[in-house]
């Protein structure tokens, strides 16, 4: 992980990069605007307004049923339907729920009222307002939230706001934080096809707590910091889940001439700041497409059913569809040639921009004319009768689709509005990872507005009481501190810095608290040697926090050399063996002490070492598992060959 500084010293200057320029690119002089929305999934015993466990069901907890649901976008507060409401509907798709018998109730699938509100969850949330200095509200109204896109049996999620108007400061940025809410966790994706998605329903309900920031951080890298600085808040409540999809990020990133986009679901905050430079990037390519379009006085042409073109195709794309029964439309675009191929960000092109829209109605993608057409298979004669047919121009391009009649309608429909979009701008889009490599997006829907929130009236309002804020101030997590606590304890500010940003925070905490094991090396292995691990393909996250205390307990009581620790590390993914049957099945009990002493005289005499580095050698050789370098350097001190 990278290092990050939650409280730099006065005295310690910003290194190389500025606060408004980063990545080669001038993000005041571009306008740029970011802001962070931050979701994390709570520890609590309860879900958010039901009794099942707030846990993700494990083997004894088998689904026990399913249940399916068809959705639909209704109007909102304001009496308008939200357009990714809308946008989702289109899908028409079969959204199927597991049910489990210990982790689903008939809350979850909208069969009975919501239960009272969590108040250990409350509690959580109360604190975490109360280290960012925000208002609390006097009394809560949880409202529903539209969402549907499956991921809630009842199409939509309830939210409560819990505060306003906080304020943090990190690296000597001051960022607002204008609201704070109390949700309820989604559903969990098992498998998705192309008309209907299948979901599991242990998570739904698990209390959520997204944080959002005002969209005035400066640069990417701020972005992130900011990021690691929350995620330590939420950590220090010591009641918040872990592991992968527990926290979620989303960024919303715009500049000049451009428009807010939402970068939906980043669980990897170390890259947090290339995904973003790469928004600022695809948006200002966009830009310069529009500019382009305008200056050649671009237009798209209405869709064609031109099927009858490809009826003897050997274009495999499309003889798969039309051997079906499936169809071919297609339509011009004016002024658009050599742009549809532009790059606008790592292998992403405006074409792959509109393609993405044709997904989301169930095809494979487009054929558009900046392509290689040779790599389709479409012959000179098709080709040449589709421009006609279209009116093609020089300047001219075309999009074509082809697959199942009621697909390809939607399909070539969102292409031309995406299409269309292009000569406007920049779409305002909710936007997905496409390539975690690469960091870089995809299209996911339009972005949602206002009109998806109504009241939720079949849950009573809460007031706050004063009992409740003081208990809030009595355990509010204080990034500070804990700085101050484990400098003390570690005396290194880089390891400080480096652990207080980790997710292993809590687990080094445990194991400090646990064990006799010296809390340098606990926290040097947790942020280096954990690391190094997963690089080298060790499924290190898999690891339950019990086994790793565990592992650490037996080297704090001297029974295993930290040559052993790692080797064991390299395990505990793989077995469910215990700690201390690993030790004697893998021979990993430490020498040491009188015991080690006697074995180097014995191999002082038996090795025939030329010197004392190379009996040394020949010792570790066999025996570097079990002994401390260390404490053999002092005992072959003492040595004489």
């Amino acid at each position: 992980m990278a290092k990050q500084n939650p409280n730099p010293k006065p005295d310690k200057p910003e290194k190389a990069q500025t606060q408004t320029q980063t990545q080669g690119l001038d993000y005041k002089g571009l306008g740029f605007m970011c802001g962070l929305e931050i979701h994390q999934r709570l520890a609590t015993v309860e879900k958010l307004f039901c009794s099942c466990p707030a846990t993700i069901a494990g083997d004894s907890d088998a689904a026990v049923g399913e249940v399916a649901r068809y959705q639909r976008a209704v109007a909102g507060e304001l009496g308008n339907i939200d357009r990714s409401a809308e946008f989702e509907e289109l899908k028409s798709r079969r959204f199927t729920y597991r049910i489990r018998r210990q982790h689903t109730c008939l809350v979850e699938i909208d069969e009975e009222p919501p239960h009272s509100l969590n108040d250990e969850a409350l509690g959580i949330a109360l604190a975490l307002a109360k280290s960012m200095k925000m208002n609390v509200v006097d009394e809560l109204q949880p409202m529903r939230k539209e969402v549907v896109d499956g991921s809630d049996p009842s199409a939509f999620q309830r939210t409560i706001m819990v505060a306003a108007d906080g304020m943090l400061k990190v690296n000597g940025i001051e960022i607002n934080v204008p609201s704070m809410f109390l949700e309820e966790e989604s559903s969990g994706i098992v498998s998705s096809a192309e008309d209907s998605v299948l979901y599991d329903t242990d998570r739904l309900g698990i209390p959520l707590i997204e944080i959002d920031t005002d969209p005035t951080i400066p640069n990417p890298k701020a972005a992130k910091d900011i990021a690691f600085y929350i995620g330590t808040l939420l950590r220090l409540t010591g009641k918040v889940q872990r592991g992968i999809g527990s926290i979620r990020q989303d960024v919303n990133v715009s500049i000049r001439e451009g428009t807010r986009v939402e970068i939906k679901g980043l669980q990897e905050i170390d890259k947090m700041d290339k995904f973003i430079e790469n928004e600022v990037r695809r948006q200002a390519a966009l830009i310069e497409i529009k500019k382009e379009l305008l200056k050649r006085h671009a237009d798209v042409g209405k869709a064609m059913d031109v099927t009858d073109i490809f009826r003897g195709t050997k274009a495999k794309v499309v003889r798969a569809g039309l051997d079906k029964g499936g169809t071919v439309i297609a339509f011009m675009l004016k002024g658009f040639k050599g742009l549809l191929g532009k790059e606008i960000n790592p292998n992403r092109r405006l074409g792959t921009e509109i393609s993405d829209y044709a997904r989301a109605a169930g095809v494979g993608g487009i054929i558009h004319s900046d392509e290689d057409m040779d790599k389709y298979g479409l012959s000179g004669e098709e080709l040449g009768e589709l421009r006609k047919r279209l009116g093609v121009q020089a300047d001219g391009s075309f999009i074509m689709v082809s697959g199942r009649a009621k697909d390809v309608l939607k399909a070539a429909e969102l292409a031309r509005q995406r299409a269309l979009q292009a000569i406007a701008g920049v779409p305002p889009e909710t936007r997905g990872t496409a390539d975690a490599e690469l960091a870089t997006t995809k299209f996911l829907r339009p972005l949602p507005g206002g009109s998806r929130m109504y009241p939720e009236t079949d849950a009573r309002p809460k007031a706050i009481t004063a009992e409740m804020l003081n208990q809030a101030e009595k355990v509010y997590p204080d990034v500070e501190k804990e700085r101050r606590q484990l400098i003390s304890a570690l005396a290194s500010e880089d390891l400080v810095d480096q652990i207080i940003t980790s997710p292993r925070l809590p687990l080094y905490k445990a194991i400090v608290s646990a064990t006799n094991a010296d809390p340098v090396y606990v926290a040097n292995v947790l942020v280096q040697k954990f690391t190094e691990l997963k690089r080298n393909g060790i499924d290190v996250d898999s690891i339950g926090e019990k086994r790793v205390i565990e592992l650490f307990a037996v080297y704090g009581k001297g029974l295993v050399a930290k040559q052993a620790v790692d080797e064991l590390l390299k395990s505990l993914p793989v077995t469910s063996e215990s700690v201390n049957s690993m030790v004697v099945s893998k021979e990993l009990h430490k020498i040491t002490g009188s015991k080690l002493r006697e074995m180097v005289q014995r191999l002082a005499k038996e090795a025939h070492a030329k010197d004392i580095n190379d009996l040394r050698n020949k010792i570790m050789a066999k025996y570097r598992l079990n002994v401390d370098g260390q404490e053999l350097n002092d005992i072959l001190k003492g040595v004489n060959l």
